[in-house]
């Protein structure tokens, strides 16, 4: 599986095509699956760019990139950022009123347990986020509910492209799944050496504009699809 994230918690200034608006997530989303993106992760976000899991936030941008890319999975953030609080990012899950087919956790915050049983409790799938250098994977494991979750996300932090290779093995040593699959991903500079590891060890993996702006030439990417055409032919 190769999932596109369309945009992260980065703000409109950070690239000139980095899609905000529903429409621009919409256009994205199609083009990156035209790309050959079989997955989608995105953040909701009003229109100055700022994360949010306002139920009507999260219906315009999912509903927008169901209809641009039908049949595709769409998944969204949970991050501590978006909302004041545990209590009222609990409450906007319980309101939405259109749902993703998955939703990311990270496991390294301490209301992880309580977001991820909200999100099974409305049938989402939960991505568990795993970042390296924190003890995301113990809370996790400590879960009694974590043979439900839909995949863990590796999320190597190292954004140096000679560091990367080495973090995101001594990650991957760390963690131990099951039957669990791993999506296996990188940022900044060590995104594409990341990518490649994945790709060897046979893992999902993901590419996109929250993870980097850049084409492995380093050249900044002229947007989602480019990065998505440039993974593929490694994955």
């Amino acid at each position: 599986m190769l999932q596109v994230c369309l945009n992260g918690a980065r703000g409109p200034r950070e690239h000139h095509h980095l899609p905000v608006r529903p429409p621009e997530l919409a256009k994205a989303a199609a083009d990156s699956v035209a790309a050959g993106a079989t997955d989608i992760h995105l953040h909701p976000k009003t229109p100055d760019g700022t994360d949010s899991l306002d139920p009507a936030t999260v219906a315009a941008a999912v509903h927008a990139v169901r209809a641009a890319a039908p049949g595709i999975p769409v998944g969204i953030t949970t991050g501590s950022w978006t909302t004041p609080d545990t209590r009222s990012r609990l409450a906007a899950i319980h309101s939405w009123t259109v749902l993703p087919d998955h939703a990311s956790v990270n496991w390294h915050e301490q209301d992880a347990a309580d977001i991820a049983h909200a999100l099974l409790q409305r049938g989402i799938g939960v991505e568990a986020g795993i970042p390296s250098g924190t003890d995301a994977e113990r809370n996790l494991a400590r879960w009694p509910h974590r043979n439900r979750i839909l995949r863990v996300l590796a999320r190597v932090t190292d954004p140096t492209a000679n560091g990367a290779s080495v973090t995101a093995e001594t990650l991957l040593a760390r963690l131990d799944t099951g039957n669990i699959p791993i999506l296996l991903h990188g940022r900044g500079a060590g995104t594409w050496a990341v990518l490649d590891l994945a790709a060897r060890h046979g893992l999902h993996t993901r590419i996109g504009l929250e993870d980097t702006l850049t084409l492995p030439d380093g050249d900044i990417a002229a947007d989602n699809a480019a990065l998505v055409t440039a993974a593929r032919t490694i994955t």
